[in-house]
């Protein structure tokens, strides 16, 4: 199965969750949130440097838990607001 390319927008929603992930961590290590949202350490790296722009659904919902985020607040932040 091909993959479709990303479009630039969503490799820019991917860089904002990967930044907004990473200032949510603060002084936490990787592992550490990792492990709570029970993914790799990779994987966490790959979201949080935008290399992995488009992760599961599952795999942000873990992450926003182990970072005490809200679904709402993650949308809010990362999709740019419609004009």
């Amino acid at each position: 199965m091909v993959r479709t390319p990303l479009t630039p927008e969503e490799r820019e929603r991917g860089e904002r969750l990967g930044s907004l992930l990473r200032d949510a961590r603060g002084g936490r290590s990787m592992a550490e949130v990792a492990a709570v949202a029970g993914i790799s350490a990779e994987t966490l790296r790959k979201i949080e440097t935008g290399r992995a722009p488009t992760p599961a659904f599952f795999t942000v919902a873990a992450l926003a838990q182990a970072l005490g985020l809200s679904m709402d607040e993650l949308v809010g932040r990362c999709v740019p607001a419609v004009v």
